[in-house]
């Protein structure tokens, strides 16, 4: 059995489909521990985790919030407007000021590609990607991969359709990573001034059209317009997407009777899809945000904890 040799999660494209399964292993023993006083739950105890928000969360903060205090970790939350880089500090000065504080492990959202990577070079402690601008979202697609795998089982050549803003998307492209690297077959679909071509380079399928994409797809994975990362319109309005690329009644009738429908959230209900399917029984969106909370336990326990070696 593979065991965990990193000491930070920067990336699910320099991950070994071993290390994948391996993490999601970890995250299937954590989530069917009911005692809470088996020491899976108490492997960062003593433990000081930063939390440096330096972009909008709701999901990802809180789930890695309740993740540290679970395995009995002390958690500090930082957001952009409350810390230092309001006052002109470098990333590189709070990160090291933080570490001199003494924080055992950083978890950084940051708005600039490679900035885990950067800080991972600066400082001694784990640092644990939280999203870097549109680059990757590590602890998002494992999340999303683990609750396929638990609704669809063995991923490999499942056709899993990720419809929307592939462009500027970081949950695109690490979800791209993992699943290919488990054997699943990934179309990407939207409009063509946000799902370029060139994506087939990476070992998807790439379609413009809706009924294609959806066509016999075991999983849908819908994703939010990125306005914040664009600096003009793809497209001519939002009402013209989703009459398009939405995911609304209609597209029922060309989705498999059993396919299931994932979002990383936050949605805009009305624009990629439409309420009446966000809601109903095929969605799994909120059990994505449930598992959210296992998959990020078992990325601390593995990247932070001193026991790396031990099974649970």
């Amino acid at each position: 059995m593979i065991s965990w040799t990193r000491k930070s999660l920067l990336t699910i494209e320099e991950l070994k489909p071993d290390e994948i399964s391996l993490i999601l292993d970890t995250a299937d023993s954590i989530k069917s521990i009911s005692d809470k006083t088996d020491p899976i739950f108490s492997s960062l105890k003593g433990k000081r985790i930063i939390n440096l928000f330096m972009e909008p969360s709701t999901r990802t903060r809180v789930a890695f919030e309740v993740a540290a205090k679970s395995l009995g970790a002390d958690i500090i939350s930082i957001t952009g407007e409350a810390s230092s880089l309001t006052k002109g500090e470098t990333l590189k000065d709070t990160a090291m000021n933080v570490q001199a504080l003494g924080a055992d492990a950083i978890i950084i959202r940051h708005s600039s590609p490679g900035s885990p990577l950067f800080l991972s070079k600066m400082v001694e402690v784990p640092i644990i990607n939280a999203g870097d601008g549109a680059h990757e979202h590590p602890s998002q697609a494992l999340l999303d991969i683990y609750t396929l795998r638990e609704k669809l089982g063995d991923l490999k050549n499942k056709k899993i359709t990720i419809l929307g803003d592939i462009l500027f998307s970081r949950v695109a492209r690490s979800n791209l990573w993992g699943l290919t690297k488990l054997g699943a077959k990934v179309t990407l679909a939207g409009p063509t001034t946000l799902v370029p071509a060139d994506f087939k380079l990476l070992g998807a399928t790439v379609t413009h059209d809706t009924q294609t994409a959806l066509k016999d797809a075991d999983a849908v994975m819908l994703l939010r317009i990125q306005h914040e990362r664009q600096s003009a319109s793809h497209f001519p309005s939002l009402s013209e997407y989703a009459n398009v690329f939405g995911l609304g009644p209609l597209s029922l009738e060309w989705m498999k009777e059993k396919a299931i429908i994932l979002h990383p959230g936050p949605l805009n209900r009305g624009v990629e899809i439409d309420s009446a399917l966000a809601d109903s029984s095929r969605s799994v969106i909120l059990e994505q945000v449930s598992n959210g909370i296992a998959v990020r336990m078992a990325i601390m326990h593995l990247c932070i904890s001193k026991c790396l070696d031990k099974p649970l």
